[in-house]
């Protein structure tokens, strides 16, 4: 019997009219797409299938989509913070981002056209440093706030690329609104983050866009693979801007057969878990230090574009201790002979972490039941980090500890 260490809450939320679904319509993360293709970076993450894994946890298949190897920096958020300032740029100069390819972006013509901006961002260390390169190659300035906690390696990461970079006494939605502070009081000062709140929401979801680079691609290759669509998809949420985008996405490209969708949260970070817990529709905030080792996910104010798509289409929402992230960092880095590894940093393993125990619990046959998962079952799964913090990895993976 394997233990639980974690809470769901099946989504009975009260439906909105879906506002925001179209931010991640097919048009719209097909420009993403394309814009991403231009840079001379860019190839297509693997999408890895774990054939004896399924079998053993009594799957049909499941497909990890394997984020260690973006841009060659080892996390998907650069898509993110890349798009957005394209789509910025585009703006500021009455352009279509489609007409800011890569190598025009970074023409010497347009940064005389468009000048000198200052990105700011708070960071738990993956989006900062995906800032911090995209601004390093466009020739932009980015200030990086990073909250207590923070390792030193994620910091020295994002210096080498250029940015200003601190580890503040604060949490990470304090760093936010520090970062906001600051990027409204300098000259040309933009604020690139991920979650949104009334008032911020435009450059969020340019965000969520850029994002959709890496739903698309998954289901391309899972198409490629034989697999018209998957049955259920597993995906993590700090802020929900990750959550919001595949969700979207996939509700955009099977409108009329949609899967299940299973977002997963650290516990010491899980306001969307608590606001599906609550039931009313409205958000839930957390507050306090955070404290969990999932540090890309320790985050408590939820997005608001995110949250209203995620209420109207998610299944289930987990809140998940540690223990289920270091399990699916463990079994991905070391699976069943036949199955290739993978390398998942605390982040990236909470959703496989999470289908590994639903499916080996005895504690939780009622939600494997609830879900419908079984042998006919094809499962998605986002590995949305490689080893971001290696020692911290070599501790957890190699050397047996827990964090």
């Amino acid at each position: 019997m394997m233990k639980k260490d974690m809470k769901w809450a099946m989504n009975h939320l009260p439906k909105s009219d879906d506002k925001n679904l179209p931010i991640m319509s097919l048009n719209e993360i097909s420009k993403a797409r394309t814009f991403h293709q231009s840079f001379p970076q860019y190839s297509e993450t693997p999408l890895t299938q774990l054939t004896q894994m399924a079998r053993y946890l009594g799957l049909g298949s499941i497909f990890v989509k394997d984020e260690s190897y973006r841009f060659g920096l080892n996390a998907f958020k650069v898509l993110g913070g890349s798009y957005s300032m394209a789509k910025y740029i585009a703006k500021e100069t009455h352009r279509d981002v489609s007409d800011l390819p890569y190598e025009v972006l970074t023409s010497d013509k347009l940064r005389q056209e468009f000048g000198q901006a200052t990105f700011f961002t708070a960071t738990d260390g993956n989006h900062g440093r995906g800032v911090a390169w995209a601004a390093q190659k466009l020739g932009q300035k980015a200030v990086v706030h990073m909250p207590k906690g923070t390792t030193q390696t994620r910091l020295e990461n994002i210096k080498k690329l250029g940015a200003d970079v601190d580890i503040l006494d604060l949490n990470y939605d304090d760093c936010v609104r520090q970062a906001a502070k600051e990027a409204a009081a300098t000259p040309h000062g933009v604020m690139v983050q991920d979650t949104a709140w009334d008032g911020y929401e435009e450059i969020p979801s340019w965000i969520m866009q850029g994002y959709g680079t890496m739903a698309m691609e998954a289901g391309e290759q899972l198409k490629a693979q034989g697999v018209e669509r998957p049955t259920h998809i597993f995906v993590q949420a700090g802020v929900g801007s990750l959550a919001g985008a595949v969700v979207g996405y996939f509700a955009n490209l099977y409108k009329d057969n949609p899967p299940k969708f299973i977002v997963v949260e650290a516990s010491a970070a899980a306001c969307l878990y608590k606001g599906a817990a609550a039931g009313d529709g409205k958000p839930r905030i957390v507050g306090g230090d955070l404290d969990t080792i999932m540090a890309g996910l320790a985050c408590g104010e939820p997005n608001t574009i995110s949250w209203d798509i995620l209420k109207n289409h998610v299944t289930t929402f987990v809140a998940a201790d540690d223990p289920i992230t270091v399990r699916g960092m463990r079994m991905l880095a070391a699976p069943l002979k036949g199955d290739a590894p993978i390398v998942s940093g605390e982040s990236g393993a909470v959703p496989f972490g999470t289908l590994a125990t639903i499916m080996l619990s005895d504690e939780c046959k009622d939600i494997r039941a609830e879900l419908g998962l079984d042998d006919r079952s094809q499962v998605l799964v986002f590995s949305t980090e490689g080893d971001t913090d290696p020692e911290r990895y070599k501790n957890i993976v190699w050397r047996g500890l827990n964090k």
